[in-house]
Order: C-alpha cells, then structure tokens, then sequence
C-alpha cells in the first residue's frame, strides 16, 4: 500500500440527556484519539446534538483532546432518523475533509453510516474490533461468528471504520483540577456546521420501551447471566422443573440486572418447542436475540456466570470477549472445567443461583 497523508475524524452524538456523549461515542473518541496520537496526524471529532448548549457541553469532555470539534445541533436531530443522521454526518465528513472516519457501532450510526461513505465516495468496512499500525491503518474484524480473524488494510479514501462496541475503553475526559468548571461556560471552539436537511415525511410522536423487568437483553450490564439446556433436563430428583427454572432466572435478572445468553439447544426449545419428544419444559422468555456462541452473538460485558452449559466450542466462542468466566456445573469434568472458565462451581446450579437471589433480595449479595 503506498503512503497516505491521514487524517482522522471521530463521528460522535450525544446521549438521552443531550449534554454528554453516549459510552459509545465515547469509545470511538479512545480509538481515533489512539490512531491519531500513532500515526502523529490531525484529528477531529464531530458531534451531533439536539442544541447547541447540549453539543456544547458534549464537547466539555474533548477539551484535552486536543481535536478539532465541530457540531450539528438543532431539534431535528433529538431522535434518531436516518434522512436527518445521514445528512448531519455528510456535513461533518466534508467539513473535516478527513481521509479514515471513524463510527461507533451503535444503533444510530450503524443503520446511516454505509450510506454516508457512499454520499461522500469512500468505501466502509463494519464490526472493527481494532485499529492498528503505525506508518499505515489496519483494521482488525471477526468473520465466520467470531472464528477468523482479519487484518484490513485500504488505498481508496475516504475509509470509514465502524468500531464494535465494547472494544475500546471510554474516554473519560479531564478530572479534577484539570476539569472546566461545571458552572461556567465551556471555552471549548466547537464550530457549528450548518445542514440542509431533506423534506421530512414522518414525525417522530414518541418512544415506547419495554419496562425494565420485562427486559432480558441488557448490554451495558456489567454480568452475562448464561443458561443452558440443563435447566430444562431431568434434575438429580428425576424430574422436570422448567417452571422454577424459569422463575430462579427471571428473578436472579432482576435482582442483579444481568443479562440473559441462552445456548441455541435451549432458545430452540422456546421457539419451536423442541424437546417435547423428551416432554421438556421450554423457558417461554428466551427468543434467538438470546443466543450466543457460534451461531448467535459474542457479546462483550465484563463478567460471565455460565449454568447448566457444557463449555463445548460453540459456546466458548461467544464467550471470547468476557474478561472474567465463571460457571456452575455438577459434572467436574464439563467443557468449562478443562481450562475453558476462570472459576467453576460443582454444585446444583438451582440451589446456587436460589441461594443468590435471597442474598440479592435480602441486600447481602
């Protein structure tokens, strides 16, 4: 590859409360300010807010940067839309006229981001778990569910590069005394670049969620809570106990608002009613958005506590990316034991996770 001049910008938008950035904003920030800092080229970081005092105070934490900061603000972009994103982030791809852009891999940005290389005649590569090199970009990304990895490097510019979450840590801005006062006006020269938005065709009337306890699939939760299909199998007293099963989980979920990975034998049981032949009782909350391993997703929290798994290799490649593994399991010779989890516990995984529930719920745990 020959020799580019780069130059580095950082899409950002802030968060719900419309004066910080999101974690995953954030995380893009660690990456481009460590790619920029390597290859010793300028960097800038564009910020999309709801207003310009929320895209103000956004920038607060780039202050030591040392980035140019540029900003789209204005109602139009308090929710996310695609022909509204989409034109915020061409404007700041063209003003910074930067050669790599780099884009958190949220939900906001990862629906518009294939659509702005296109407007701005540059090519994209997706799921970027690292950015490496020093006299050239290289982008490292999993294919086949998370088994091969990929060393990327480009000629056609501008190359943008949609960072996974979870890969890089949070840029955690000044502190202390080097910290601007909260109360006075941020000093920061963020340059508010001007959009030309679209016709707009729909209004955004509202936002519905489900409740928290309704909630399974928390990824910013510190805990992966992952059960297998031994939940459902005949226990050591011969019998099925799907129904405490089901209700041990959901309640340990609650209290510790982990959340929840299924092995794909156990999420087929809830979707298709496998296993009635062996007259199993499905758990009726898990669906294939739970699955992890080979052929579901890898996700990234800190800590792991697998149940009732067996710790083969579909499994452990879902597990790649947690820093901590632990498992419980009555056979000590399982998947997990044989050097595939940090910790195992050789018990009953219902008298373990019953016994944490009432340390949760009691305020011990």
């Amino acid at each position: 590859m020959e020799s580019i001049l780069e130059s580095i910008l950082v899409l950002t938008h802030v968060d719900d409360s419309g004066a910080s950035l999101a974690k995953t904003s954030l995380e893009a920030v660690t990456a481009g300010m460590d790619l920029a800092m390597r290859l010793a080229v300028p960097l800038s970081i564009g910020v999309i807010g709801s207003d310009s005092p929320g895209a103000a105070g956004a920038a607060r934490a780039l202050v030591q940067t040392g980035a140019r900061l540029l900003a789209v603000s204005g109602e139009a972009f308090t929710q996310a839309r695609y022909s509204n994103d989409a034109a915020a982030c061409e404007a700041l791809c063209r003003a910074a006229q930067a050669s790599i852009v780099i884009v958190p891999g949220c939900a906001r940005f990862a629906r518009v981001a294939a659509g702005v290389a296109f407007r701005v005649g540059g090519v994209i590569d997706t799921h970027i778990t690292a950015i490496g090199g020093t006299d050239s970009v290289e982008a490292s990304r999993w294919f086949y569910r998370q088994r091969l990895e990929a060393v990327i490097g480009r000629d056609t510019r501008p190359w943008f590069l949609l960072v996974d979450p979870g890969t890089h840590a949070a840029y955690e801005g000044p502190s202390g005394e080097t910290a601007p006062p909260k109360d006075e006006p941020c000093l920061v020269d963020v340059e508010q670049i001007a959009v030309e938005l679209p016709a707009q065709r729909t209004t955004v009337t509202g936002v519905r969620s489900p409740a928290l306890s309704g909630e399974t699939i928390r990824p910013d939760a510190k805990l992966l809570f992952v059960a297998g299909a031994g939940w459902t199998k005949k226990q050591p007293d011969g019998q099925f106990h799907g129904s405490e099963a089901a209700r041990l989980i959901l309640d340990f979920l609650r209290a510790s608002g982990a959340s929840l990975g299924s092995s794909k034998s156990l999420v087929d049981q809830a979707g298709e009613n496998h296993g009635a032949g062996e007259n199993q009782q499905a758990l009726p909350f898990l669906t294939h958005l739970n699955q992890i391993g080979q052929t579901g997703s890898t996700p990234r929290h800190r800590k792991g506590l697998s149940t009732c798994c067996y710790g083969e290799e579909p499994h452990v490649v879902g597990w790649r990316f947690i820093s901590e593994r632990r498992a419980i399991s009555l056979d000590p010779n399982c998947g997990w034991a044989r050097g595939k989890a940090d910790v195992v516990y050789v018990a009953d995984a219902f008298q373990v996770i019953a016994e944490l529930n009432r340390l949760l719920n009691s305020g011990q745990g």
